[in-house]
């Protein structure tokens, strides 16, 4: 604590300089006026619990990813998803009452919006935030693997994999590319709930977002949209197995008997295979039937690669959150 004071020494006078060079003497008898201390009632800062977890996450990114070209382990991918599942708006600097609107107080027109809070070579992450009916179109996540936790909010998420990630696109003369690819979900998140990760092949690469209120979600991406080395991000629109089902397909023909073993339907749309946190075509929420359980399917589709949709507009923002060390 500082206390303002003017200095006296012991028993010998001080002497101060003062205009026309003459010498003015300081009795030693000078009282020293000290500020008057108030007591007033502060709450200790350093006892209140820092969002620790941002900066837990940094770190552990930072020894899983280890740049382009390669994919985590499974278990330094749990180690991930652990930090991301017991993580809360107050980490990230968000309030529960998250609401878009203008300098004049209406809301806003749906758009998305998105702030990065790092970004390296290796790995980057950012929170989108998507109004409610805002969109992310069906776009794609060349060769990352990407972690993603809800963390306010309600959306719906349709995600697709390639059915056979060797196979190449399929144009007839007069047409576009399209490609056969397999539903992996299609269902709701509501927050709270655990972190879903996707894999370059796997776990529903290709994904398009609605916001059914107000959310905003954390990503994790390893590593990151990078144009300079190909991994640029390419959307799609969706069409259903019947509107191309007279091409002929190897991987479909050459897996059909298994297809009938298992259930596997070419329908027009889509879902059966979930993960937990989705919610089931009937409404019900929980597990999913696995692989070859009484009455379980996969549905197919086809995705043609279009430009970027008007709707995918995103605006960048500033971050203000907790800040990491790096």
């Amino acid at each position: 604590m500082r206390i303002g004071a003017t200095l006296v020494g012991d028993n010998r006078n001080h002497a101060s300089s003062s205009g026309g060079g003459k010498v003015r003497y300081v009795s030693n008898s000078r009282v020293i006026r000290k500020k008057r201390f108030i007591r007033r009632e502060v709450k200790d800062q350093r006892s209140l619990p820092l969002p620790m977890a941002l900066q837990e996450l940094y770190e552990a990114c930072r020894e899983v990813f280890k740049g382009p070209g390669t994919v985590p382990l499974p278990e330094e991918v749990q180690r991930l998803s652990l930090i991301l599942d017991n993580m809360k708006p107050e980490d990230v600097g968000l309030s529960k009452d998250l609401q878009f609107k203008t300098k004049h107080g209406v809301e806003a027109i749906p758009k998305v919006i998105y702030t990065a809070i790092y970004k390296c070579d290796n790995f980057s992450m950012c929170i989108f935030f998507l109004p409610s009916g805002g969109v992310i179109p069906l776009h794609n996540h060349p060769g990352m693997t990407v972690l993603s936790k809800l963390l306010l909010g309600s959306m719906h998420v349709k995600s697709y994999d390639w059915a056979d990630p060797t196979d190449a696109p399929d144009a007839t003369p007069g047409s576009s590319p399209v490609r056969l690819a397999r539903v992996k979900a299609d269902g709701v998140l509501v927050a709270p709930c655990d972190s879903s990760v996707l894999y370059p092949t796997t776990g529903g690469n290709i994904h398009a977002i609605k916001a059914l209120t107000t959310c905003a979600f954390l990503d994790v991406l390893g590593p990151p949209y990078s144009e300079e080395d190909g991994r640029d991000c390419s959307y799609y629109k969706e069409h259903p197995y019947t509107a191309f089902s007279s091409k002929r397909n190897p991987w479909l023909e050459g897996n059909f008997l298994l297809g009938l073993q298992y259930g596997i339907q070419f329908m027009p749309n889509v879902m059966l295979l979930t993960s937990s946190f989705f919610a089931h075509a009937d409404g019900g929420i929980g597990p999913g039937p696995g692989p070859g359980a009484q009455g379980s399917g996969e549905w197919y589709g086809w995705l043609e690669e279009i430009d970027v949709p008007e709707d995918s507009l995103m605006v960048g923002i500033e971050y203000k959150g907790p800040q990491i060390i790096e």
